[in-house]
């Protein structure tokens, strides 16, 4: 059984939403860059570079990133890490880095993500952007910007889809079989 919480238009207005609170918490895009956790994050990442450049003329870089090595959870049959190499293409030292995501859980990515960055350099400010905030932490994470809250249970999840990823956008929570 799933429950559809958002589709492609609430979707894309919260993308622009999240750019325009990026530029108003920090006066401006100066300085700024944006490291997605791959492979949703990355998109959401992209996407908010997109608009601004689309739509104010504003180059601000954006990249995918890489956290399979430096999970914490590297044994779990659940995840296999890529191993690629994080390259950006851009610096982050000096940087205020807005670490994206499309799901923020117990807060072990988020963990991972700046660890991830840690190893590219010194920003001097990271900053934690998630499309959904599901609860449930089992680490002292939290975003500085959220899409949206959507409290679940843990029989829950939630299934993020992109047309990126050959699916339509959308996000639903998904309630696991007992």
């Amino acid at each position: 059984m799933s429950a559809i919480i958002m589709d492609a238009t609430g979707l894309h207005r919260t993308v622009i939403r999240l750019a325009h609170e990026i530029g108003e918490r920090n006066d401006g895009y100066h300085d700024v860059v944006l490291a997605g956790i791959r492979r949703g994050g990355e998109i959401i990442a992209k996407r908010i570079a997109s608009y601004l450049k689309d739509s104010e003329g504003l180059i601000v870089p954006a990249a995918g990133i890489d956290i399979g090595m430096t999970r914490d959870d590297l044994v779990s049959a659940f995840f296999v890490p890529e191993t690629l190499n994080n390259e950006l293409g851009f610096s982050i030292a000096d940087k205020t880095v807005v670490l994206c995501d499309d799901v923020l859980h117990t807060g072990r990515s988020a963990v991972a993500g700046m660890e991830a960055l840690f190893r590219l350099g010194r920003p001097k400010k990271i900053q934690l952007l998630v499309l959904v905030d599901r609860g449930g932490r089992e680490l002292p994470v939290r975003a500085d910007y959220a899409g949206k809250n959507v409290p679940t249970s843990k029989a829950e999840y939630i299934e993020v889809c992109f047309e990126e990823l050959g699916s339509c956008d959308r996000f639903s929570i998904i309630r696991r079989d007992q």
